[in-house]
Protein backbone atom coordinates (compact mmCIF):
# COMPACT_ATOMS: atom_id res chain seq x y z
CA UNK A 1 0.00 0.00 0.00
CA UNK A 2 1.45 3.77 -1.05
CA UNK A 3 1.02 6.08 1.63
CA UNK A 4 0.12 9.36 1.30
CA UNK A 5 0.55 12.96 3.09
CA UNK A 6 -1.88 13.34 5.78
CA UNK A 7 -3.50 16.71 6.58
CA UNK A 8 -2.94 16.84 10.12
CA UNK A 9 -1.86 20.55 10.91
CA UNK A 10 -3.59 23.27 12.27
CA UNK A 11 -3.03 27.03 12.18
CA UNK A 12 -0.75 26.87 15.12
CA UNK A 13 1.47 24.27 13.63
CA UNK A 14 1.74 26.14 10.39
CA UNK A 15 2.59 29.82 12.05
CA UNK A 16 5.12 28.02 14.86
CA UNK A 17 6.46 26.33 11.73
CA UNK A 18 7.24 29.60 10.07
CA UNK A 19 8.13 31.12 13.09
CA UNK A 20 10.22 28.49 14.30
CA UNK A 21 12.20 28.58 10.51
CA UNK A 22 12.64 32.61 11.22
CA UNK A 23 13.78 32.60 14.77
CA UNK A 24 16.82 30.36 14.92
CA UNK A 25 20.08 30.37 14.52
CA UNK A 26 19.91 34.61 12.77
CA UNK A 27 19.22 36.43 15.91
CA UNK A 28 22.08 34.28 17.76
CA UNK A 29 25.07 35.56 15.01
CA UNK A 30 22.95 37.77 12.73
CA UNK A 31 22.99 41.39 14.65
CA UNK A 32 26.65 41.29 15.39
CA UNK A 33 27.87 40.76 11.96
CA UNK A 34 25.29 43.46 10.71
CA UNK A 35 27.12 45.66 12.87
CA UNK A 36 30.27 44.78 12.00
CA UNK A 37 29.18 45.63 8.01
CA UNK A 38 26.95 48.66 8.76
CA UNK A 39 27.05 50.30 12.36
CA UNK A 40 24.05 51.50 13.86
CA UNK A 41 22.28 51.97 10.35
CA UNK A 42 22.01 48.25 10.77
CA UNK A 43 18.53 48.42 12.28
CA UNK A 44 17.50 49.36 8.65
CA UNK A 45 19.03 46.51 6.82
CA UNK A 46 16.68 44.10 9.15
CA UNK A 47 13.77 46.24 8.19
CA UNK A 48 14.80 46.54 4.47
CA UNK A 49 15.13 42.29 4.74
CA UNK A 50 11.34 42.70 6.30
CA UNK A 51 10.08 44.89 3.67
CA UNK A 52 11.75 42.26 1.11
CA UNK A 53 10.37 39.50 2.32
CA UNK A 54 6.95 40.65 3.08
CA UNK A 55 6.64 41.87 -0.11
CA UNK A 56 7.47 38.27 -1.70
CA UNK A 57 5.61 36.71 1.14
CA UNK A 58 2.61 38.23 0.28
CA UNK A 59 2.86 37.13 -3.01
CA UNK A 60 3.27 33.74 -1.72
CA UNK A 61 0.09 33.94 0.41
CA UNK A 62 -1.97 34.09 -2.45
CA UNK A 63 -0.15 31.53 -4.96
CA UNK A 64 0.69 28.88 -1.54
CA UNK A 65 -3.15 28.18 -0.90
CA UNK A 66 -3.41 27.27 -4.83
CA UNK A 67 -0.48 24.50 -4.67
CA UNK A 68 -1.55 22.88 -1.25
CA UNK A 69 1.22 19.83 -1.78
CA UNK A 70 4.25 18.98 -0.33
CA UNK A 71 7.41 21.00 -1.81
CA UNK A 72 5.23 23.59 -3.58
CA UNK A 73 7.44 25.51 -4.85
CA UNK A 74 8.87 23.09 -7.16
CA UNK A 75 5.51 22.60 -8.62
CA UNK A 76 4.70 26.58 -8.74
CA UNK A 77 7.85 26.81 -11.24
CA UNK A 78 6.60 23.79 -13.34
CA UNK A 79 2.81 25.09 -13.32
CA UNK A 80 4.25 28.79 -15.40
CA UNK A 81 7.05 27.71 -17.11
CA UNK A 82 6.98 24.20 -17.91
CA UNK A 83 8.78 21.17 -17.36
CA UNK A 84 12.35 22.31 -17.82
CA UNK A 85 12.14 25.20 -16.05
CA UNK A 86 10.32 23.27 -13.01
CA UNK A 87 13.36 20.99 -13.02
CA UNK A 88 15.96 23.79 -13.03
CA UNK A 89 13.82 25.44 -9.79
CA UNK A 90 13.58 21.98 -8.46
CA UNK A 91 17.05 21.33 -8.12
CA UNK A 92 18.01 24.73 -6.61
CA UNK A 93 15.30 23.98 -4.15
CA UNK A 94 16.60 21.04 -3.06
CA UNK A 95 19.94 22.88 -2.84
CA UNK A 96 18.57 25.13 -0.75
CA UNK A 97 16.14 22.93 1.56
CA UNK A 98 18.38 20.68 2.44
CA UNK A 99 22.20 23.48 3.38
CA UNK A 100 19.51 25.19 5.86
CA UNK A 101 19.46 22.05 8.62
CA UNK A 102 23.31 22.25 8.19
CA UNK A 103 23.50 25.52 8.90
CA UNK A 104 21.70 25.20 11.97
CA UNK A 105 23.31 22.32 13.48
CA UNK A 106 26.81 24.74 12.83
CA UNK A 107 25.21 27.26 14.69
CA UNK A 108 24.28 25.09 17.94
CA UNK A 109 28.11 23.59 17.48
CA UNK A 110 29.58 26.76 16.96
CA UNK A 111 27.96 27.84 20.58
CA UNK A 112 28.22 24.60 22.28
CA UNK A 113 32.24 24.94 21.81
CA UNK A 114 32.13 27.52 24.76
CA UNK A 115 31.49 24.47 27.26
CA UNK A 116 32.56 21.18 25.02
CA UNK A 117 36.33 22.87 23.69
CA UNK A 118 37.31 21.44 20.50
CA UNK A 119 34.56 21.39 18.30
CA UNK A 120 36.20 24.05 16.67
CA UNK A 121 39.06 24.91 14.88
CA UNK A 122 40.78 27.80 17.43
CA UNK A 123 38.91 31.36 16.69
CA UNK A 124 38.15 30.18 13.28
CA UNK A 125 34.64 29.37 13.47
CA UNK A 126 35.44 26.26 11.34
CA UNK A 127 34.24 22.81 12.31
CA UNK A 128 36.94 20.59 13.73
CA UNK A 129 37.49 16.94 13.35
CA UNK A 130 35.05 16.27 16.20
CA UNK A 131 32.65 18.82 15.42
CA UNK A 132 32.16 17.15 12.03
CA UNK A 133 31.79 13.77 13.46
CA UNK A 134 29.32 15.49 16.25
CA UNK A 135 27.74 17.62 13.07
CA UNK A 136 26.76 14.42 11.38
CA UNK A 137 25.43 12.69 14.10
CA UNK A 138 23.10 15.88 15.56
CA UNK A 139 22.23 16.00 12.12
CA UNK A 140 20.57 12.51 11.81
CA UNK A 141 18.80 13.18 15.14
CA UNK A 142 17.20 15.91 13.51
CA UNK A 143 16.07 13.75 10.86
CA UNK A 144 15.35 10.44 12.40
CA UNK A 145 12.54 12.85 13.97
CA UNK A 146 10.45 12.74 10.78
CA UNK A 147 9.60 9.40 11.50
CA UNK A 148 7.13 10.61 14.72
CA UNK A 149 4.69 11.76 12.05
CA UNK A 150 3.64 15.22 11.06
CA UNK A 151 1.20 15.53 13.41
CA UNK A 152 3.78 15.13 16.35
CA UNK A 153 6.24 17.40 14.39
CA UNK A 154 3.53 20.05 14.45
CA UNK A 155 3.06 20.19 18.10
CA UNK A 156 6.55 20.00 18.91
CA UNK A 157 6.91 23.09 16.76
CA UNK A 158 3.94 24.47 18.89
CA UNK A 159 5.82 23.49 21.89
CA UNK A 160 9.24 25.31 20.30
CA UNK A 161 7.77 28.28 19.06
CA UNK A 162 6.49 30.08 22.27
CA UNK A 163 9.97 29.05 23.91
CA UNK A 164 12.30 30.87 20.36
CA UNK A 165 9.73 33.44 21.51
CA UNK A 166 10.29 34.21 24.73
CA UNK A 167 14.36 33.95 24.84
CA UNK A 168 15.33 37.00 22.14
CA UNK A 169 12.36 38.99 23.80
CA UNK A 170 13.62 38.62 26.77
CA UNK A 171 17.42 39.34 26.08
CA UNK A 172 15.63 42.94 24.48
CA UNK A 173 14.20 43.74 27.34
CA UNK A 174 16.88 42.45 30.54
CA UNK A 175 20.32 43.79 28.07
CA UNK A 176 18.51 47.22 27.69
CA UNK A 177 17.41 47.43 31.31
CA UNK A 178 21.20 46.88 32.74
CA UNK A 179 23.24 48.62 29.65
CA UNK A 180 21.59 51.53 28.23
CA UNK A 181 23.51 53.89 25.99
CA UNK A 182 21.92 55.94 23.01
CA UNK A 183 25.23 57.29 22.13
CA UNK A 184 26.32 54.31 20.71
CA UNK A 185 24.05 54.70 17.76
CA UNK A 186 25.99 58.31 16.71
CA UNK A 187 29.26 56.16 15.66
CA UNK A 188 28.41 55.83 12.18
CA UNK A 189 30.89 56.45 9.30
CA UNK A 190 28.21 57.47 6.40
CA UNK A 191 29.07 56.42 2.74
CA UNK A 192 30.97 52.79 4.27
CA UNK A 193 27.46 52.26 6.54
CA UNK A 194 25.16 53.34 4.30
CA UNK A 195 26.59 50.52 1.91
CA UNK A 196 27.25 48.36 4.58
CA UNK A 197 23.57 48.72 5.16
CA UNK A 198 22.18 47.76 2.06
CA UNK A 199 24.89 44.92 2.03
CA UNK A 200 24.22 43.35 5.16
CA UNK A 201 20.84 42.57 4.00
CA UNK A 202 22.58 39.80 2.08
CA UNK A 203 25.66 38.92 3.65
CA UNK A 204 25.04 39.32 7.42
CA UNK A 205 22.36 36.44 7.73
CA UNK A 206 19.53 39.21 7.60
CA UNK A 207 17.16 37.62 4.92
CA UNK A 208 18.27 34.07 5.22
CA UNK A 209 16.58 34.82 9.02
CA UNK A 210 13.34 35.90 7.73
CA UNK A 211 13.52 32.69 5.09
CA UNK A 212 11.05 31.01 7.34
CA UNK A 213 8.05 32.04 6.51
CA UNK A 214 7.99 29.21 3.54
CA UNK A 215 7.65 26.69 5.79
CA UNK A 216 3.66 27.37 6.06
CA UNK A 217 3.87 27.20 2.36
CA UNK A 218 5.79 23.98 2.19
CA UNK A 219 3.55 22.11 4.76
CA UNK A 220 0.57 23.01 2.67
CA UNK A 221 -0.06 19.77 1.48
CA UNK A 222 -0.60 18.59 5.31
CA UNK A 223 -2.80 21.36 6.19
CA UNK A 224 -6.61 21.34 7.60
CA UNK A 225 -7.65 24.28 5.91
CA UNK A 226 -4.61 25.82 3.67
CA UNK A 227 -6.72 28.27 2.29
CA UNK A 228 -7.08 30.38 5.32
CA UNK A 229 -4.32 29.20 7.64
CA UNK A 230 -1.54 29.73 5.04
CA UNK A 231 -2.52 33.17 4.39
CA UNK A 232 -2.41 34.13 8.00
CA UNK A 233 0.51 31.85 8.81
CA UNK A 234 2.87 33.33 6.64
CA UNK A 235 1.86 37.40 6.80
CA UNK A 236 1.50 36.97 10.68
CA UNK A 237 5.16 35.01 10.88
CA UNK A 238 7.02 38.08 9.07
CA UNK A 239 5.39 40.80 10.80
CA UNK A 240 6.33 39.00 14.37
CA UNK A 241 9.63 37.96 13.30
CA UNK A 242 10.12 41.47 12.12
CA UNK A 243 9.20 43.21 15.37
CA UNK A 244 11.55 40.81 17.16
CA UNK A 245 14.79 41.19 14.64
CA UNK A 246 14.71 45.13 14.57
CA UNK A 247 14.34 45.07 18.45
CA UNK A 248 17.13 42.57 19.08
CA UNK A 249 19.27 45.02 16.67
CA UNK A 250 18.77 47.72 18.57
CA UNK A 251 19.36 46.32 22.20
CA UNK A 252 22.07 44.87 20.82
CA UNK A 253 23.77 48.60 19.84
CA UNK A 254 22.89 50.31 23.08
CA UNK A 255 23.54 47.93 25.41
CA UNK A 256 26.86 47.55 23.95
CA UNK A 257 29.83 49.49 26.46
CA UNK A 258 31.23 52.13 25.10
CA UNK A 259 34.73 50.86 25.95
CA UNK A 260 34.47 48.05 23.54
CA UNK A 261 33.44 50.34 20.69
CA UNK A 262 37.11 52.73 20.66
CA UNK A 263 37.87 51.23 17.45
CA UNK A 264 34.60 51.74 15.84
CA UNK A 265 31.99 48.81 15.12
CA UNK A 266 33.59 47.37 12.37
CA UNK A 267 36.41 45.89 14.76
CA UNK A 268 34.19 44.41 17.30
CA UNK A 269 34.38 41.48 18.11
CA UNK A 270 34.76 39.14 21.02
CA UNK A 271 37.86 36.83 21.32
CA UNK A 272 37.07 32.94 22.25
CA UNK A 273 33.40 33.77 22.59
CA UNK A 274 31.17 32.75 19.27
CA UNK A 275 27.67 34.74 20.23
CA UNK A 276 27.68 38.32 20.94
CA UNK A 277 24.42 38.36 23.23
CA UNK A 278 25.69 35.70 25.49
CA UNK A 279 29.14 37.60 25.37
CA UNK A 280 27.50 41.21 25.87
CA UNK A 281 25.52 39.59 29.00
CA UNK A 282 28.86 38.05 30.50
CA UNK A 283 30.30 41.83 30.26
CA UNK A 284 28.00 43.16 32.15
CA UNK A 285 27.63 40.05 34.89
CA UNK A 286 24.16 38.97 33.42
CA UNK A 287 25.40 35.37 34.33
CA UNK A 288 21.91 33.41 34.32
CA UNK A 289 21.16 35.52 30.84
CA UNK A 290 24.40 34.32 29.41
CA UNK A 291 23.37 30.67 30.73
CA UNK A 292 20.25 31.02 29.18
CA UNK A 293 21.35 32.17 25.76
CA UNK A 294 24.01 28.88 25.47
CA UNK A 295 20.60 26.50 26.39
CA UNK A 296 18.72 28.32 23.68
CA UNK A 297 21.82 27.91 21.30
CA UNK A 298 20.94 24.67 21.80
CA UNK A 299 17.30 24.92 21.31
CA UNK A 300 16.68 27.32 18.94
CA UNK A 301 18.64 26.06 15.89
CA UNK A 302 18.18 22.77 16.71
CA UNK A 303 14.52 23.78 16.84
CA UNK A 304 15.25 25.40 13.06
CA UNK A 305 17.08 22.94 11.88
CA UNK A 306 14.29 19.93 12.44
CA UNK A 307 11.97 22.72 11.15
CA UNK A 308 13.94 22.80 7.84
CA UNK A 309 14.70 18.82 7.93
CA UNK A 310 10.89 18.20 7.43
CA UNK A 311 10.80 20.74 4.64
CA UNK A 312 13.89 19.23 3.44
CA UNK A 313 12.41 15.70 2.87
CA UNK A 314 9.38 17.70 1.33
CA UNK A 315 11.22 19.59 -1.36
CA UNK A 316 12.85 15.64 -1.77
CA UNK A 317 9.20 14.17 -2.75
CA UNK A 318 8.25 17.55 -4.88
CA UNK A 319 11.76 16.79 -7.39
CA UNK A 320 10.35 13.45 -7.62
CA UNK A 321 6.93 14.62 -8.30
CA UNK A 322 7.99 16.81 -11.42
CA UNK A 323 10.20 14.43 -12.40
CA UNK A 324 13.41 16.45 -11.99
CA UNK A 325 14.70 13.45 -9.62
CA UNK A 326 14.15 9.93 -9.98
CA UNK A 327 10.64 8.68 -9.13
CA UNK A 328 11.68 6.49 -6.21
CA UNK A 329 11.72 10.15 -4.07
CA UNK A 330 8.02 10.01 -4.04
CA UNK A 331 7.39 7.27 -1.98
CA UNK A 332 6.15 7.58 1.88
CA UNK A 333 5.08 5.41 4.32
CA UNK A 334 1.92 4.20 5.50
CA UNK A 335 2.19 6.63 8.15
CA UNK A 336 2.62 9.41 6.04
CA UNK A 337 6.01 9.97 6.19
CA UNK A 338 8.28 10.44 3.23
CA UNK A 339 11.14 7.97 4.36
CA UNK A 340 13.44 8.41 1.28
CA UNK A 341 13.24 12.04 1.08
CA UNK A 342 14.50 12.07 4.86
CA UNK A 343 17.00 9.66 3.66
CA UNK A 344 18.45 11.56 0.96
CA UNK A 345 17.74 14.68 2.53
CA UNK A 346 19.95 13.72 5.29
CA UNK A 347 23.23 11.81 2.98
CA UNK A 348 23.31 15.38 0.76
CA UNK A 349 22.99 17.79 4.05
CA UNK A 350 26.00 16.31 5.43
CA UNK A 351 27.95 17.10 2.43
CA UNK A 352 27.70 20.61 3.11
CA UNK A 353 29.85 20.15 6.55
CA UNK A 354 32.64 19.65 3.98
CA UNK A 355 32.85 22.90 2.04
CA UNK A 356 30.76 25.15 4.15
CA UNK A 357 32.35 24.25 7.68
CA UNK A 358 31.24 27.60 9.60
CA UNK A 359 27.93 29.35 9.36
CA UNK A 360 29.22 33.06 7.44
CA UNK A 361 30.17 30.80 4.66
CA UNK A 362 26.90 28.50 4.52
CA UNK A 363 24.70 31.54 5.12
CA UNK A 364 26.09 33.64 1.87
CA UNK A 365 25.11 30.63 -0.04
CA UNK A 366 21.91 30.04 1.34
CA UNK A 367 20.59 33.84 1.01
CA UNK A 368 21.47 33.92 -2.92
CA UNK A 369 20.16 30.91 -3.78
CA UNK A 370 17.10 31.82 -1.68
CA UNK A 371 15.96 35.09 -3.03
CA UNK A 372 17.05 33.44 -6.68
CA UNK A 373 14.61 30.43 -6.40
CA UNK A 374 11.35 32.57 -4.28
CA UNK A 375 11.78 35.28 -6.83
CA UNK A 376 9.92 33.21 -9.23
CA UNK A 377 6.60 33.81 -6.61
CA UNK A 378 5.83 37.02 -8.30
CA UNK A 379 5.54 36.26 -11.90
CA UNK A 380 3.93 32.95 -10.80
CA UNK A 381 1.09 35.64 -9.15
CA UNK A 382 0.58 37.32 -12.12
CA UNK A 383 0.73 34.89 -14.77
CA UNK A 384 -1.96 32.86 -12.75
CA UNK A 385 -4.30 36.16 -12.45
CA UNK A 386 -4.02 36.06 -16.40
CA UNK A 387 -4.76 32.64 -17.43
CA UNK A 388 -7.20 31.27 -14.68
CA UNK A 389 -8.63 34.75 -13.48
CA UNK A 390 -12.05 32.97 -12.45
CA UNK A 391 -9.84 30.02 -9.91
CA UNK A 392 -10.77 30.53 -6.12
CA UNK A 393 -8.40 32.18 -4.83
CA UNK A 394 -8.66 31.83 -0.82
CA UNK A 395 -6.39 34.98 -0.84
CA UNK A 396 -6.71 37.54 -2.96
CA UNK A 397 -3.61 40.23 -2.93
CA UNK A 398 -5.29 43.87 -3.14
CA UNK A 399 -2.76 45.45 -5.53
CA UNK A 400 -1.16 42.43 -7.37
CA UNK A 401 0.28 44.32 -9.77
CA UNK A 402 2.05 47.07 -8.23
CA UNK A 403 3.21 44.58 -5.44
CA UNK A 404 4.57 41.61 -7.53
CA UNK A 405 6.76 43.45 -9.59
CA UNK A 406 8.14 45.33 -6.15
CA UNK A 407 9.06 42.32 -4.87
CA UNK A 408 10.55 40.93 -8.07
CA UNK A 409 13.09 44.31 -7.99
CA UNK A 410 13.58 43.61 -4.13
CA UNK A 411 14.41 39.60 -4.89
CA UNK A 412 16.62 41.11 -6.88
CA UNK A 413 18.56 43.23 -5.71
CA UNK A 414 19.04 41.04 -2.67
CA UNK A 415 20.74 38.56 -5.06
CA UNK A 416 22.82 40.89 -6.28
CA UNK A 417 23.95 42.39 -2.52
CA UNK A 418 25.31 38.58 -2.27
CA UNK A 419 27.87 39.76 -4.11
CA UNK A 420 30.17 38.31 -6.38
CA UNK A 421 31.45 35.21 -5.32
CA UNK A 422 28.24 33.76 -4.58
CA UNK A 423 26.84 34.41 -7.90
CA UNK A 424 29.07 32.91 -9.30
CA UNK A 425 28.60 29.99 -7.78
CA UNK A 426 24.99 29.78 -7.80
CA UNK A 427 24.53 30.38 -11.51
CA UNK A 428 27.62 28.15 -12.15
CA UNK A 429 25.60 25.54 -10.96
CA UNK A 430 22.10 26.21 -12.57
CA UNK A 431 23.84 26.56 -16.11
CA UNK A 432 25.27 23.21 -15.17
CA UNK A 433 21.97 21.96 -14.21
CA UNK A 434 20.51 22.96 -17.37
CA UNK A 435 23.45 21.96 -19.65
CA UNK A 436 22.76 18.68 -18.31
CA UNK A 437 19.09 18.48 -19.33
CA UNK A 438 20.35 19.73 -22.75
CA UNK A 439 22.48 16.48 -23.20
CA UNK A 440 19.78 14.38 -21.43
CA UNK A 441 17.11 15.61 -24.20
CA UNK A 442 19.59 15.67 -27.11
CA UNK A 443 20.02 11.52 -26.27
CA UNK A 444 16.66 10.72 -25.99
CA UNK A 445 15.43 12.70 -28.94
CA UNK A 446 11.80 12.16 -29.87
CA UNK A 447 11.82 9.47 -27.36
CA UNK A 448 10.91 11.87 -24.51
CA UNK A 449 7.35 12.37 -22.86
CA UNK A 450 7.62 15.91 -22.69
CA UNK A 451 9.07 18.67 -25.18
CA UNK A 452 12.30 20.28 -23.51
CA UNK A 453 10.30 23.97 -23.50
CA UNK A 454 13.72 25.83 -23.93
CA UNK A 455 11.16 28.85 -25.07
CA UNK A 456 9.74 29.15 -21.63
CA UNK A 457 13.11 29.65 -20.11
CA UNK A 458 14.25 31.91 -22.02
CA UNK A 459 14.09 34.80 -19.80
CA UNK A 460 16.69 33.52 -17.43
CA UNK A 461 19.65 33.64 -19.44
CA UNK A 462 19.30 37.53 -19.73
CA UNK A 463 18.50 37.89 -16.09
CA UNK A 464 21.32 36.18 -14.50
CA UNK A 465 23.43 37.02 -16.89
CA UNK A 466 22.87 40.48 -16.55
CA UNK A 467 22.92 40.22 -12.63
CA UNK A 468 26.52 38.38 -13.20
CA UNK A 469 27.84 41.48 -15.43
CA UNK A 470 26.58 43.63 -13.38
CA UNK A 471 28.33 42.29 -10.25
CA UNK A 472 31.64 41.78 -12.36
CA UNK A 473 31.47 45.42 -12.70
CA UNK A 474 29.65 46.92 -9.66
CA UNK A 475 30.76 48.51 -5.93
CA UNK A 476 33.79 46.89 -4.80
CA UNK A 477 32.20 46.44 -1.14
CA UNK A 478 30.35 43.78 -3.56
CA UNK A 479 33.51 41.96 -5.09
CA UNK A 480 32.81 43.61 -8.30
CA UNK A 481 35.40 45.80 -10.43
CA UNK A 482 34.18 49.04 -8.67
CA UNK A 483 33.35 51.01 -12.55
CA UNK A 484 29.95 51.14 -12.24
CA UNK A 485 28.93 53.24 -8.75
CA UNK A 486 27.01 51.43 -5.80
CA UNK A 487 23.50 53.44 -6.14
CA UNK A 488 23.63 53.09 -10.27
CA UNK A 489 24.18 49.51 -9.99
CA UNK A 490 20.76 49.32 -7.65
CA UNK A 491 18.84 51.13 -10.57
CA UNK A 492 20.35 48.72 -13.60
CA UNK A 493 19.46 46.01 -11.64
CA UNK A 494 15.72 47.35 -10.71
CA UNK A 495 15.36 48.03 -14.68
CA UNK A 496 16.82 44.98 -15.35
CA UNK A 497 14.24 42.83 -12.92
CA UNK A 498 11.29 44.70 -14.75
CA UNK A 499 12.44 44.18 -18.37
CA UNK A 500 12.99 40.25 -17.35
CA UNK A 501 10.11 40.03 -15.52
CA UNK A 502 8.00 41.66 -18.44
CA UNK A 503 9.70 38.70 -20.64
CA UNK A 504 8.98 36.20 -18.80
CA UNK A 505 5.82 36.71 -18.90
CA UNK A 506 5.53 36.67 -22.57
CA UNK A 507 7.12 33.41 -22.72
CA UNK A 508 4.78 31.76 -19.87
CA UNK A 509 3.45 28.15 -20.86
CA UNK A 510 0.04 28.31 -23.28
CA UNK A 511 -3.02 29.59 -20.97
CA UNK A 512 -4.74 26.31 -21.24
CA UNK A 513 -2.37 24.01 -19.96
CA UNK A 514 -2.68 26.06 -16.41
CA UNK A 515 -6.26 25.31 -16.69
CA UNK A 516 -5.66 21.51 -17.21
CA UNK A 517 -3.26 21.75 -14.65
CA UNK A 518 -5.53 22.89 -11.69
CA UNK A 519 -8.13 20.56 -12.90
CA UNK A 520 -5.80 17.68 -12.33
CA UNK A 521 -5.52 18.90 -9.02
CA UNK A 522 -8.73 18.87 -8.43
CA UNK A 523 -9.43 15.57 -9.83
CA UNK A 524 -6.75 14.08 -7.21
CA UNK A 525 -9.41 15.39 -4.57
CA UNK A 526 -7.29 18.50 -3.37
CA UNK A 527 -9.65 20.98 -2.27
CA UNK A 528 -8.58 24.85 -3.66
Amino acid sequence: MVGKLKREVGFSGLIFASLGGIIGSGWLFGPLDAAQIAGPLSIFSWVIGAVTILFLGLTYAEVGPLFPRAGAAAHIANVVHGNLLGKIWAWLLFMFYIAIAPVEVVAVLTYANNYIPGLLQGNTGLLSGLGLIAAVVLLGIMFLLNFLGIKRIGQIFTGLGWWKLAVPVLTIIVLVAFSYHPENLHIIHMKENVHGMFVAVASSGIVFSYLGFRQAIELGGESKNPGKHIPMAVIGAIVIGAVIYVGLQWAFLVSMPPDQLTQGWTKLSFTGVFGPFAAVAGMLGITWLAVLIYADALISPGGTALVYATSAARAVVANGEVKAGPSFFTKISEGGVPWVGVIVAYVIGCLYFLPFPSWQKLVGFITTISVITYGIGPIVLLQLRRSVPDLKRPFRLWGAHVIAPIAFILSSLVAYWGGLQALSYIFGVLFAILFIYWIVHLIRGKSGDKPLGFKHITWIFPYFIGLWVLSWFGPKVLGGSGDIPFYLSMLLVAILAIICMIWALKVTVPDGRVTDYFAAMDHEGIDL
